[in-house]
């Protein structure tokens, strides 16, 4: 498969894309799913098109969790919140707001400069391990609230990673971190989910056994909606001087449960999952196929990674797919990788009118058929693919 981020110039549409296989592997031990096959972050990370900002639902998800977190935990001007992969500062700006201080760590150059430069955000434009975590010690930064959304799943060293959190923590600090959940993931058919970017694929069960080995314990869990199903991690140093909550251990202890009675540690549903996703590609080429013989035209929407994965893996180009909006005005003008489909705004749904659009944001799907009721006005249909092929 291609890299999934890696769109492509105009004037470069005739170069290969780089390729790479794209199995994935369970650990038997621990229940970790984790890809075969592994990516340099330097060829990953460094320039990347992924601005967090552009999704309004994402952005509610976490000015309601800071929110939370700031009234839990009594935080303040003396307090300090440290993000790891900030982004474009989408969720410091929140604690921000409340007068927190923060700190972003932002691999990504050209996302780092936006974070500094129209949020204000204070942001390190570094990989995030122990030897940083060290620095920062040295430096006498310590934090109360490290989050860590959806980036552990990216990073090639889960327990460098983890320890430099650990290091960072204040004694009575807590981590945030939230993951795409495994059992959702493969309940709901969410191959997309799967790209190079996506290292590891984490149960509650292999994600205790992460923390335990890099000297931090999980003090609470909560299953979140945001992207198609995610689990929301609380997490503190063993050594934490507080008492751990009980009402967390137990949420904690009846999620590993129910990892075990749904078989986190069996072939049985990894083998659904993937007969689910054949299904999907041939429902999927079907109906398309269908319709453009009946004279219909097809667009699609969302250029990110999981519509990426989605084309290539199914085979979707320029036979089915005019050409792909999304809103972020990064990508306008490139071209999607591997299908080679031009990337516009949103507003081109109106402007040229398909009969359909193929949602490859499947998971924002209200939002963006909120954003898009006048295309639906006028008789626009949107083609969802995931977990079932149906049209809205």
């Amino acid at each position: 498969m291609p890299l999934a981020n890696a769109l492509v110039r105009p004037e470069h549409r005739d170069r290969p894309d780089a390729r790479f296989p794209l199995d994935v592997v369970r650990c038997r031990a621990c229940g970790l799913l984790q890809l075969a096959c592994s990516v340099s972050p330097e060829v990953l990370f460094r320039e990347y098109v992924y601005f967090s900002s552009y999704s309004e639902t994402f952005l509610q998800h976490v000015e309601h969790l800071v929110s939370e977190i700031c009234a839990a935990r009594a935080l303040g001007n003396d307090s300090l919140v440290v993000e790891i992969a900030s982004n474009d500062g989408y969720l410091l700006q929140y604690y921000k707001q409340r007068g927190v201080r923060v700190l972003g760590v932002e691999p990504a150059e050209n996302i780092a400069r936006v974070a500094r430069d129209t949020r204000a955000i204070p942001t390190l434009a570094e990989f995030f391990g122990p030897e940083l975590a060290g620095r920062l010690v040295q430096e006498g930064v310590r934090a109360d609230v490290v989050h860590a959304h959806n980036v552990i799943a990216h990073v090639p060293d889960l327990l460098d990673v983890l320890r430099g959190i650990r290091d960072l923590l204040k004694l009575d600090g807590i981590v945030v971190i939230e993951v795409p959940y495994v059992l959702d993931m493969v309940d709901k058919l969410e191959f997309d989910t799967i790209y190079h970017e996506h290292l590891c694929y984490f149960s509650l069960s292999a994600l205790r056994h992460a923390f335990d080995r890099a000297g931090l314990e999980v003090a609470d869990v909560r299953r979140v909606p945001i992207h198609g199903g995610s689990i929301r991690v609380f997490g503190r140093r063993k050594d934490a001087v507080s008492a751990p909550d009980i009402d967390g251990q137990r949420r904690v202890g009846d999620m590993l449960a129910a990892e075990q009675h749904w078989g986190i540690l069996e072939n049985a549903p990894y083998r659904r999952f993937a007969e689910g996703v054949v299904s999907i590609r041939e429902s999927l080429r079907a109906l398309l196929s269908r319709l453009k013989a009946e004279g219909n035209s097809i667009a699609a929407y969302g250029a990110a990674a999981k519509g990426a994965v989605l084309m290539n893996y199914c085979g979707i180009g320029h036979e089915f797919v005019d050409f792909v909006v999304d809103r972020s005005a990064a990508k306008h003008g490139l071209l999607t990788p591997g299908t080679r489909l031009m990337i516009y705004p949103p507003e081109r749904l109106l402007e040229v009118r398909p009969d359909y659009v193929l949602l490859l944001a499947w998971n924002l799907a209200d939002e963006v058929m909120a954003q898009q009721a006048g295309y639906r006005r006028a008789g626009g249909k949107f083609i969802i693919p995931v977990p079932t092929v149906r049209v809205a």
